[in-house]
Parts: structure tokens; sequence; C-alpha cells
């Protein structure tokens, strides 16, 4: 008996045609059909951005009277300035590890952390009673720059150790019961690696800043945008996060706000002594060391904790390797 082969052959279905039986409108509309999820995607972001305009505009009057009080008291608010800001552009933040305090005998906090994108102002600046060391660049964008001066943002520059008149602001400015944080990369990056850290950045943790000439201690400070939608995010997504080359700010944002479910995790170190490293470049060893190895198991989606530093060694065995 002959088999009728067009009879067996199966008819072809559009994936996406919708069904002839009536369905409820509503329940068909969250197939988010193309058109649809880009509207609902730029309402998204134009929400979010007339939130953090309107919290902005409400927060500078407070900070510019603020920034005349004691450092603890405008530090406390730029803290919850940058805490709300965070939640409104819908960034959830993990936080592991205990943050570094002053020590019994008076001795502040150099916090030490990676850098990728502008987005580690916020998660930062909410989660560590600091304030920030920056490039002297920043101080000339617009609207950042105002963010940045009420913020009591300290600035250095790039390409050389602190000045004279920035190394007094820093001592001044830590002897008078404030810490700072510092990207010692000097640059942001790509997310997927964390540069080899500039000891020149770290001249700040050699300054004598108590009444007996002892220097700060220095927290190393893993960050890793490590969720995107509630899920593990890959490398191919980094970029996303990342703010590094000639990336515009606004755009950056814009594409970033559109999307929801996303997630930084902080992981703070055990705090360690730089008066037992015998040169800065050991000192920026250490930190990197440290640093580059959190950041690797949290870009991997491992469990992590904090890890002590290294035992002092010479900067020319620490060679960074990029994971």
């Amino acid at each position: 008996m002959e088999m009728n082969l067009k009879r067996l052959k199966p008819k072809r279905v559009p994936l996406l045609r919708k069904p002839q039986q009536p369905v409820d409108d509503a329940a068909w509309s969250s197939i988010a059909l193309p058109t649809q999820r880009k509207m609902v995607r730029r309402a998204r972001a134009v929400m979010r951005l007339a939130l953090a305009a309107i919290w902005t505009l409400m927060a500078l009057p407070v900070q510019a009277l603020l920034i005349m009080a004691p450092p603890a008291t405008s530090r406390g608010f730029s803290q919850v300035y940058w805490r709300v800001l965070s939640r409104l552009i819908g960034l959830h933040v993990r936080t592991i590890g205990a943050v570094a305090s002053r020590t019994s005998d008076g001795r502040p906090v150099v916090f030490v952390s990676n850098h990728s994108s502008w987005l580690d102002i916020l998660v930062l600046g909410g989660r560590l009673p600091a304030h920030f060391i920056a490039k002297e660049e920043i101080g000339r964008w617009p609207v950042v720059r105002t963010m940045a001066r009420l913020g009591r943002t300290l600035y250095v520059r790039r390409t050389r150790a602190s000045t004279g008149r920035e190394r007094d602001d820093m001592v001044s400015r830590l002897a008078s019961g404030d810490n700072l944080i510092l990207f010692p990369e000097g640059t942001t990056n790509d997310g997927s690696r964390v540069l080899p850290f500039r000891s020149a950045f770290l001249s700040v943790a050699e300054l004598p800043v108590t009444p007996d000439k002892r220097t700060p201690i220095v927290q190393p400070v893993s960050l890793v945008y490590d969720r995107l939608s509630g899920l593990p995010m890959g490398r191919a997504a980094r970029p996303l996060f990342a703010w590094y080359g000639d990336m515009d700010l606004f755009s950056h944002f814009w594409q970033l706000a559109q999307h929801q479910g996303f997630r930084a995790s902080v992981l703070l170190h055990q705090p360690l002594d730089p008066e037992r490293y015998a040169s800065r470049k050991e000192l920026a060893a250490a930190c990197w060391t440290v640093v580059a190895g959190g950041a690797a198991t949290l870009r991997q989606n491992r469990p992590v904790v904090p890890t002590a530093a290294p035992e002092p060694i010479s900067a020319d065995e620490a060679t960074p390797a990029y994971v």
C-alpha cells in the first residue's frame, strides 16, 4: 500500500499568531509584543529619571545647609541621599561583611574599592560612612560637580602624588573625624576585571592623622553588579552597568533605567594596617590581591566571605592577573 507523504507532512504554525478563540485581552498583552515592550521600558526609564531629579532637587538645599555642620552630620544625610537614589532608579544593594570603624586610638578608615561605573558612587556612598576622593576632572562636570562639592568630595591629580595642599586637606579631613573612599585604579573599566592599583593613590594611607602620628587603617572593598532581571548576570551583560571610555552619562543611565531587577554586591573585607607594609607598592599589591579575588568570586556567583589581607610581600611577587 502506498503512503500519502503529503498527509504525513506537518503543517507550519506561526509561533506568535493570535489564537482564533476569544481570549482575555489583558492576558494576551502580557506576552509583551516588541512595540509594547519598548513603550513599557521607556516609561520606566522616564519615571525613574523624574523621581531621581525630584529627589535631588529636594536634597540639594538640605545638604547645602548641612555642609557647614560637623562632618558626621553632613555625611549621615549624604548616605540617606545615595541610598534613596539607588532605590529610585531600581538598584538593590547586597552587603557582605562589616563596615570598619575608627579605632579606639582614633585612627580613621580609608576604604579602597575597585571602580567600574558612576553607580559605584551611589552604592558605596549609601553604605560607607565616608566621603570620596575623586580625580580632579570630576570637578568640571556639570551637575555632578555640584553634587560632589556638596558631598564634601576631595580632588586629587591622576598622574602623580598629591600636592602639598591636597595632602594638608586629607590630613585635616581625616584628623577631624572623617573617613575617605578611594578608587586606586584611577579609572573605570568594563566590569570584567580589576585593574592594577596605582600606589600613588594610596599615599593617603601614609598620612599621620592622630596626635601620636598613627596612619589610617585601610579596608579593601570588592564591588560587583551581579543580578539583572533577578537572574545571575554573565559577562555579556556587564557593559550595561560599566561606564568607561567616552560613554555619555545620560545615555548610559537611559539604557540602564529601562531594566529592572538589577543588584550590586558589596564585599567588605577585613581591615589591614598600612604600618605593616614597607612601601606603598606593597600596600597597593596587598589591597589589589584582596579586592580582585573577592570581585572574581562575586562575578562567578559563588558563595563569598570577607578575607584577610595577605602577609606583606614584595610588589614584584604580586603579579596582577585578570579574572
